[in-house]
């Protein structure tokens, strides 16, 4: 590939992962099974040229290429608010990423696909979001990659053979024991992503291993943790010990180091989740779920808690979710459901980076960790963040309601 034979582009995507593996210290590349693009949301124009120009030159991906949320919400393009040349710019990228054969997926949860890795699968996946879900619940091997690298690994196949990939980098690094938290909270989703935010910005890079969690927890509640630990911190993987694939028990995620072990209070809980909120007032504007990709179980119980009730009419509210999903959920009529509550479905894309919600009166609402540390900088609102029972509350209300007594030491 280096020396041309398969046309310019792998020559360059495979000039870039050679640079890469030195960078790493990597002393050999490996083959990889499949792909998950983050590269294919618009941040400017250097993201264009760089496709454009792979996909001018014939670049092909070579393995199962799933692709992120884009830019736009093609399917509900009347959301969109921002200015027609981004809009054009974007569309032209998603072009260039569908014309190298990557499937048109447009999901920051490409696990919940049908077709996803398999344990000590190697890929290579970008999303942060993502790539700790593959590692951490699946036991698929990705190292944390970002936008060019992502797209290069498909091209080629190929990836260097370090970092996450290897057995000795992926035990834990540092202990979080929830075992003292009350089996009531621990009961509720709003734990979990809130866990997630205090282990991130406590662990930073390293690998968390978490005990005390009930046994066998949700995928989506696995969900929840890792999004929040990557995007507070650098989080890449974590052991939920008697959950996750790689971790049994505390020793087997481990192994023979001696690792710092952190006993988490509910003092440290509410500090956490006082950190995903940066207003105090009342007045609501919108509410947005699905951050990242709602599942269809979650999506089953947003439908659940509305239970017939509608959307205060100054409320914005809105849920992500991926294309699969969307059509899951329509053929079980919940989308209807969503629609007469004055709940609008977003796909391919998310509120948090495209300029869905417009000008608002009042602050934004959420249920996402990840939402809650992003949209402020990215939007420029203020954000409260809670329980999914507290934005349904809230949204039905017209105004924010929080119960705060499920945050109480006993």
């Amino acid at each position: 590939m280096l020396s041309g034979d398969d046309g310019p582009a792998t020559m360059l995507a495979m000039r870039v992962i050679v640079r890469l593996a030195e960078i790493m210290g990597a002393e050999a590349l490996l083959d990889i099974s499949g792909a998950h693009i983050d590269s294919c949301l618009y941040h400017g124009e250097a993201g264009l040229d760089f496709a454009e120009r792979l996909a001018g030159e014939g670049a092909r991906v070579r393995v199962p290429t799933t692709l992120n949320v884009s830019s736009l919400d093609l399917l509900h393009p009347e959301l969109y608010r921002g200015d027609a040349h981004t809009r054009d710019q974007a569309l032209a990228l998603m072009a260039a990423y569908e014309e190298m054969g990557c499937q048109t997926t447009w999901t920051c949860a490409p696990y919940q696909l049908d077709d996803r890795p398999k344990f000590g699968d190697h890929i290579a996946w970008a999303e942060s979001n993502a790539i700790v879900f593959a590692n951490s619940v699946l036991g698929a091997r990705t190292h944390r990659y970002g936008d060019f690298i992502d797209i290069c690994c498909a091209i080629t196949g190929r990836a260097p053979a370090a970092g996450l990939h290897l057995d000795e980098n992926r035990r834990g690094e540092v202990v979080f024991d929830v075992s003292t938290i009350p089996e009531r909270l621990l009961s509720l989703d709003v734990a979990y992503p809130v866990i997630g935010h205090h282990l991130g910005r406590v662990a930073g890079s390293r690998i968390p291993v978490i005990v005390g969690l009930p046994p066998s927890t949700s995928e989506d509640r696995l969900k929840a943790i890792g999004s929040a630990a990557a995007s507070s911190g650098t989080v890449g993987m974590f052991h939920a010990v008697g959950s996750t694939p790689e971790a049994p028990t505390l020793e087997a995620a481990v192994g023979a180091r001696s690792v710092a072990v952190n006993s988490v209070s509910m003092e440290d809980l509410r500090a956490a989740r006082d950190q995903l909120s940066t207003s105090t007032s009342n007045t609501l504007g919108a509410v947005s779920l699905g951050t990242p990709h709602y599942s269809v179980a979650e999506l089953g119980r947003l439908v659940e808690l509305l239970d017939g009730r509608r959307v205060d009419p100054a409320v914005h509210a809105y849920t992500s979710t991926g294309r699969d999903v969307a059509m899951e959920i329509s053929l079980r009529g919940w989308d209807s459901v969503l629609a007469a509550a004055g709940v609008q479905i977003v796909t391919d894309t998310c509120t948090y980076l495209t300029p869905i919600l417009g000008s608002i009166e009042g602050v934004a609402m959420t249920d996402s960790a990840k939402w809650a540390y992003y949209a402020p900088g990215n939007l420029g609102v203020d954000v409260v963040f809670g329980s999914i029972e507290d934005c349904v509350e809230s949204a039905v209300a017209g105004e924010v309601r929080r119960d705060h007594t499920v945050w109480a030491d006993a």
